[in-house]
């Protein structure tokens, strides 16, 4: 990202109309790049080091895995459930293939023209203007938003699920096991959506130093707790759950089967798609020997260990729960015992997910604010500041009533929409389809072929179209069967009276 992008986000001023339109129009281009729930929390680091080429192949690998890592992980049990003991296994290791070779395309896009001293692309949208540019770089923000809109709902529901959990456990146990605790998942929802509103206030809350570091720790306890869990159950049956087919026909119907196999894919996808967050971490990497050369080893060490890690999580999930493996893994295990454990997996999610949804929704906030100032700069109401002591804070807060209004209705809009469709396995699905083949597999080819200058109809060109529309095809079955799964829930599901 641009140290002009770097500086704005970082210096202070005292004019009112001014900073709002500078320091929004600042964090747009600074985030535009992000939109996968997995690794947004973890990039402010990675940011404020922007320009400081020092990463090797090592630690470019390890913040890769330490920015993949996390909530995608706790649907792959059920993933594997629906496809079974083979294809479950090779769907994933198709999609670490196939999300390796694309981020190996990218990796050659980072810098244009020369692949030595050509000039570099900060970001990914960066790249996607500067090889590609016109109506493509507008295709390409409007996928980020919608998905950064998208995210903010999925998170919704999965923190409410997780404090929930902690609930009805603490509940279940205090009744001496005989009270099944039965909540609706609204009023965490509600307090969610509270916690949003306040923090959404927070100027620049998306970049405190330590927020990287907080969601790194918490979504490897999470995730570890999951397959420790998982490992613990199966040892203590004895025995391996699940068939080489997947979910059988009676447990649900061959039409449910096969859509449920399609969301099966979405869900997948949602975990392995991180090649948005390439071209930032590439752009840390010293040199020489080429950053292109350094990344795509650094890609191979990371799908690999992610690909162990993901592999391991899903199948221990599915050895230990079978057809009933659930969509959220942690839930699964019910009231299992030690639950204080489990109130630690529920809690981590919690907390990781507070953060990662204001990482999230303030690059929408700031493309919307800066949109709106460009266009009514001279309505107060929108562009001006109101500067406010508060007795705490070294620095007066300054107050803005658009700000303070759009971003609260946001948060409503999320958490209603959220209690409307509660579905966290779906949502995820739909997720991993919408973003899946436009970010991870249709811009790299593209880049790459203008970057490359590849002939149309050559060989090459034409097993690359093949490879962007086989993936099409993936993320147009996946959206449809998740979009079903909505459809089937919405059949049992009243409307804000959802009770687990």
């Amino acid at each position: 990202m641009g140290e002009s992008t770097a500086t704005t986000n970082h210096h202070t001023t005292t004019t009112t109309t001014t900073t709002t339109t500078t320091t929004t129009a600042a964090k747009c281009l600074m985030f535009q790049s992000m939109c996968h729930p997995i690794f947004a929390p973890k990039l402010s680091m990675m940011m404020a080091a922007r320009r400081e080429p020092v990463r090797t192949v090592w630690t470019a690998s390890a913040h890769i895995i330490t920015a993949v890592i996390g909530s995608g992980v706790l649907s792959l049990a059920w993933a594997i459930a629906q496809l079974g003991w083979i294809a479950g296994p090779t769907v994933m290791l198709l999609f670490s293939f196939v999300i390796y070779y694309t981020s190996t395309l990218l990796a050659d896009c980072y810098r244009s023209g020369d692949p030595l001293f050509g000039k570099r692309n900060y970001t990914y949208m960066d790249a996607v203007r500067s090889n590609l540019g016109g109506s493509k770089v507008k295709f390409c923000g409007t996928i980020q938003y919608l998905n950064l809109f998208g995210v903010a709902i999925g998170y919704t529901i999965a923190a409410s699920i997780s404090m929930m959990a902690i609930k009805r456990s603490n509940c279940f146990h205090a009744s001496g096991e005989k009270d099944p605790c039965h909540m609706s998942s609204n009023p965490y929802m509600i307090a969610f959506g509270i916690t949003q509103i306040l923090f959404s206030q927070i100027p620049d809350f998306d970049q405190i130093w330590w927020l990287s570091i907080v969601a790194a720790v918490m979504s490897f306890t999470y995730s570890s707790i999951g397959l420790g869990l998982g490992i613990a159950k199966v040892a203590a049956t004895g025995t391996f759950k699940g068939s080489l087919t997947g979910i059988s026909i009676g447990t649900v119907t061959e039409t449910q089967k096969i859509w449920r196999s399609f969301q099966a894919l979405g869900d997948i996808a949602f975990a392995y798609s991180f090649s948005i967050i390439l071209i930032e971490i590439q752009d840390t990497i010293k040199s020489p020997p080429s950053e292109a050369k350094t990344m795509k080893k650094a890609t191979l060490i990371s799908t690999v260990v992610t690909t162990a890690f993901y592999m391991l999580c899903g199948c221990m999930g599915y050895a230990a729960f079978g057809d009933l493996a659930p969509g959220n893994l942690l839930t699964g295990f019910g009231f299992y015992n030690p639950f204080w454990l489990l109130d630690i997996a529920n809690a981590a999610i919690v907390i990781h997910l507070v953060g990662a949804y204001q990482v999230y929704c303030q690059p929408l906030f700031a493309f919307v604010e800066k949109h709106a100032a460009a266009r009514w700069p001279e309505s107060g109401f929108i562009t001006k500041e109101i500067s406010i002591r508060i007795p705490c804070l070294q620095q007066p807060y300054n107050l803005n009533m658009f700000r303070l209004v759009w971003r609260s209705v946001f948060v409503v809009l999320t958490t209603v929409i959220s209690m409307l469709l509660p579905f966290f396995n779906d949502v995820v699905g739909i997720l991993g389809a919408f973003g899946f083949w436009p970010l991870t597999v249709y811009f790299p080819v593209e880049m790459y072929i203008a970057q490359k200058r590849i002939a149309r109809w050559s060989t090459r060109w034409i097993c690359l179209q093949m490879l962007s529309f086989a993936c099409l095809a993936i993320s147009i079955a996946a959206a449809a069967g998740s979009v079903a799964g909505v459809v089937l829930d919405l059949k049992v599901y009243r409307p804000f009276k959802t009770s687990y």
